[in-house]
């Protein structure tokens, strides 16, 4: 028998003994007047005022346990933080004496006693009652290493969440960063709102998505690759302003800045361009790295990310010609792109569009050398089915993107609102597609019959913007892989 299943026979004979007196090791109810910071905080009050000690009773994990014959103390970690019991055996009843025994590090317990300062100064509670509240028949990792194993960090979270305290504040921080850009967007006058996951068809994105099957209906549904057709249907419907935060998915490859499902922020804006959309990302974004960093100027790996406004602007023509040396409006279809790039000797899929080709383009040569926030703005007609043209200009739409650490965070259009240039653009896609031989069901913008009728009936100048939520908390928390800042990323299942 191994070590590990020694100890889980262990506390499961433990287990076995406590409910032979009678002790039940997961009661349904307990009674907590404080928790842990509450505690210290009652304390630390009580000692200025120079007032009696308190009762207090206290609930947790046991992380650290030390008994040293007629003493025994004990860490108590709750969400809050973590408190001390300080145990005198001498003054304990028989029952709770023998389930003092039955403890193990891992165990969920309460205690109730006068708050009281130990000799070393540590916050403690004198404890004259003890309960077991939830007996952990699994050892936790080894104490000074945690869990390390970064697979199983990602399999097992509530592990991980438990053994290695840093990764509680990177979810902290998590939810802080879409409470903060929920409050921005609703003190500037959007609505939030809830759109289908389920989908008939997936559109509003380059994509390709999860299939499921609807019995009742007996017909396909998609998960979502995008929100942006149905919010905008809503504003052909009357609303000025709408964002959502929601999950979309997406049935791609699996890398340290892409999950098959991830957390997107759509907002769109009527009577706004790009230029508009532009300004609310500089200051939401900087706003929310200030509240939740609390500093513009942030570390990121090796490197210093500054936030502070107003951030770079470079036109993304120029930029790939000075990274490449291709100015692509040199190349007006995809062969002759395609045949410039191989003569450079260039690595890329042949089987790809005109705008896909461009899109490598900027992935290799520019996307790397976009440390600090910068804006790419005006894109290439091929690249962006949705958004407006630039006047004056068939083949540029006013389109940008923000990069940061390295890293597309958002994506932003004065959004196409003509319903039969919109049409066309989508038939010349899927034409496009075919000719190059790719599949409808991969990265695609179908035809959505739907969304051109909603469009007929009018839809004011708008300015819409998508955000990847996950990718600007990995650049507030420092980490460079998405899996960090998802509690339950996508794995392959075990054998």
């Amino acid at each position: 028998m191994s070590l590990i299943d020694r100890i889980g026979q262990q506390r499961l004979d433990k287990l076995k003994n406590m409910r032979e007196r009678g002790i039940d090791p997961y009661p349904p109810r307990c009674v907590r007047t404080h928790t842990s910071a509450q505690a210290v905080a009652a304390l630390e009050k009580q000692e200025k005022e120079g007032a009696a000690p308190a009762e207090a009773s206290v609930t947790g994990r046991i992380t650290a346990l030390r008994d040293i014959g007629k003493l025994a103390f004990i860490n108590l970690t709750d969400g809050a933080g973590r408190i001390q019991l300080f145990i005198n055996k001498v003054k304990l009843q028989p029952e709770p004496l023998q389930l003092l025994k039955d403890f193990d590090i891992g165990d969920f317990v309460g205690a109730t006693g006068m708050l009281i300062r130990t000799r070393t100064g540590e916050p403690s509670v004198d404890v004259k009652e003890l309960v077991m509240l939830s007996k952990s028949l699994q050892p936790l990792p080894e104490k000074w290493h945690g869990l390390q194993d970064t697979e199983l960090r990602y399999r097992q979270r509530y592990v991980d969440l438990i053994s290695n305290p840093g990764v509680k504040d990177i979810f902290r921080k998590r939810s802080l960063v879409i409470s903060s850009m929920r409050r921005y967007l609703d003190g500037h006058g959007f609505l939030e709102v809830e759109t289908p996951i389920l989908q008939p068809s997936a559109g509003g994105a380059l994509a390709r998505p999860f299939i499921t099957h609807h019995n009742a209906l007996d017909c396909n549904f998609y998960l979502r690759i995008a929100l942006e057709l149905h919010l905008k249907r809503l504003l052909v419907g009357g609303f000025d302003r709408v964002y959502e935060i929601g999950r979309v998915f997406r049935n791609e490859g699996i890398d340290t800045s892409h999950n098959p499902e991830f957390t997107l922020m759509e907002c769109y804006q009527a009577y706004a361009d790009y230029n508009d959309v532009m300004n609310l990302v500089e200051e939401m974004v900087s706003g929310i790295v200030k509240e939740v960093a609390g500093d513009y100027i942030i570390p990121y790996g090796e490197d210093t990310l500054d936030f502070t406004p107003p951030w770079r602007r470079l036109d993304l023509r120029q930029a790939v010609k000075d990274g490449c040396g291709i100015d692509y409006e040199d190349y007006s279809d995809t062969a002759s792109l395609a045949a410039e790039m191989k003569r450079r000797d260039m690595v890329f899929d042949p089987s790809r569009d005109r705008g896909r080709l461009i899109d490598h383009l900027l992935s290799e040569f520019v996307e790397p050398t976009l440390k600090n926030p910068t804006f790419l703005v005006n894109y290439p007609i091929d690249m962006s089915p949705l958004a407006k043209n630039k006047p004056g200009d068939a083949r540029t739409v006013e389109r940008f993107e923000v990069y940061a650490g390295c890293t597309e965070i958002a994506n932003a259009f004065s959004e196409l609102n003509d319903p039969v240039e919109q049409e066309r653009r989508f038939a010349g896609q899927l034409q496009s597609k075919a000719d190059v031989c790719i599949v409808r069901t991969e990265e695609t913008e179908v035809m959505d019959e739907d969304f051109i009728t909603a469009l007929e009936y009018g839809m004011p100048p708008t300015g819409g913007l998508g955000i990847g939520i996950d990718r600007i908390v990995m650049l507030v928390t420092n980490q460079q892989s998405i899996r960090e800042v998802i509690l339950f990323p996508a794995l392959k299942e075990k054998e």
